[in-house]
């Protein structure tokens, strides 16, 4: 059987799009995602999305990482969705939307040659501050650590200790460094489920931005990753809860075609 697919990308966090609102693929099938993920063999993206239907939504948001397994959130993703949603004439300028995590909201603008979307995630509560790290869920966990610099530092070998770590080898954490430069941060991510160092990830950048925001006495932070840059907004209402939270960036379609399954 033939289907049709799109591929995004949102800061070089890259994603295959299949428009599932007849359920033509099983969300049950791991060994399929993992195949049309794989950069030898398949499409290649960092994860895969379903849109399906949600009554009282605009649609339904369905993660999966690039090993096939249902994830947590994904901030790029969901960003990603909303612009093809916004192609597929779903929605307009405005998008409410139900994922994983809960619901969020969407704003679109087209820019042409991309789509900007400003993407409203979920609040944040419950933040652990250690001595040299932050570690919060932002619709999935990540650790945060602050770093001198990003110049010849090794996120693939240096975020795989942590995540494999006493605490977290079983679960799995997203792993985040951040250094502070002129514009604001740089943010680099070892990614579970991807088990890599990812170009860029929405939710990671969140909580750099708010364990940033905790350092700096900031709610608004310009941030720039190996794909790109975004913006984080928030609002700080106390040491643990955070609410508020815009993550706010491009999204661009690469290329859709058909794929045997």
């Amino acid at each position: 059987m033939q289907i049709k697919f799109w591929k995004y990308q949102g800061t070089g966090n890259d994603f295959v799009l299949i428009d599932n609102r007849n359920n033509i693929i099983s969300p049950d099938n791991k060994k399929l995602i993992e195949h049309l993920c794989h950069r030898r063999f398949g499409i290649g993206a960092d994860g895969l999305m379903l849109l399906e239907n949600a009554e009282g939504y605009d649609f339904r948001m369905r993660y999966f990482n690039s090993d096939g397994g249902e994830a947590s959130m994904c901030g790029n993703g969901g960003r990603c969705i909303v612009a093809f949603a916004y192609h597929l004439g779903i929605i307009n300028d405005k998008a409410l939307f139900i994922a994983v995590d809960g619901e969020h909201e969407a704003l679109v603008k087209d820019q042409d040659s991309f789509v900007q979307v400003s993407l409203k995630m979920i609040n944040v509560s419950g933040i652990e501050k250690g001595e040299s790290h932050y570690y919060m869920n932002t619709g999935s966990p990540h650790y945060v650590k602050f770093i001198d610099s990003h110049a010849n530092f090794d996120t693939f070998k240096n975020g795989k200790a942590i995540r494999y770590n006493e605490r977290f080898a079983e679960e799995g954490t997203n792993v985040n460094f951040v250094s502070f430069n002129d514009e604001g941060l740089q943010v680099s991510t070892y990614e579970r489920g991807v088990e890599d160092e990812t170009y860029s990830c929405g939710t990671g950048v969140v909580a750099s931005a708010i364990s940033s925001g905790f350092e700096k006495n900031k709610e608004h932070f310009k941030i720039t990753t190996k794909g790109g840059n975004l913006e984080v907004r928030f609002e700080r209402i106390d040491t643990q809860n955070i609410n508020n939270v815009w993550l706010i960036g491009p999204a661009t379609k690469v290329f859709s075609g058909t794929v045997n399954i």
